[in-house]
């Protein structure tokens, strides 16, 4: 029984190191499934890279061999992104409303599974992916900033509601 604990912890460990020195090598860090990638974006809160591809796609091909190879592109992905890629011709899960027709499909959706732009299709310049990861990370501060800025509001409004009603209370009971 300590040898099956020991070589479950074992595993386990050696996955969790083989897992960073993959990312520290050059390597986005991919999520299985949408549904994995979009409960991590939920959690992490950050913004969602989704890929609709297929491995016999000439530009799918090109846009993994230069946008999604280049060191920058891979380090702004791995800080600031939950990344997925569904594969049509593997069967992948994704969902159809996101369908468009062709590949490959660049979304960037918010961790709720909602498109924050229309996708991009095809394989575009590692200059352009680069120009809209920087789009994207801006617009999502503006979106959380928003949130922030109603949560802030909507806590204020509360206490000056709850404040009236007092006030109310008071005046009936005069």
């Amino acid at each position: 029984m300590i040898y099956k604990l020991l070589l479950v912890v074992g595993l386990l460990f050696s996955s969790a190191v083989a897992q960073t020195k993959a990312n520290k090598s050059g390597k986005i860090n991919w999520k299985k499934s949408y549904k994995m990638a979009l409960k991590a974006a939920k959690k992490e809160n950050k913004p969602f890279l989704f890929i609709i591809s297929r491995h016999t796609c000439k530009y799918c091909v090109v846009l993994e061999e230069t946008a999604l190879s280049d060191e920058k592109v891979i380090k702004t992905l791995n800080e600031n992104f939950i990344t997925h890629t569904a594969y049509t011709d593997d069967g992948d899960y994704y969902p159809q409303e996101l369908w468009q027709g062709g590949t490959p499909m660049i979304w960037f959706l918010l961790p709720n599974g909602e498109p924050m732009f229309q996708p991009i299709p095809g394989a575009i310049p590692t200059e352009g992916f680069v120009e809209a990861l920087d789009t994207v990370m801006k617009e999502f501060t503006v979106i959380e900033e928003e949130k922030n800025t109603c949560k802030v509001k909507y806590e204020a409004l509360k206490k000056e509601n709850a404040a009236l009603k007092k006030e109310i209370e008071t005046l009936k009971k005069k």
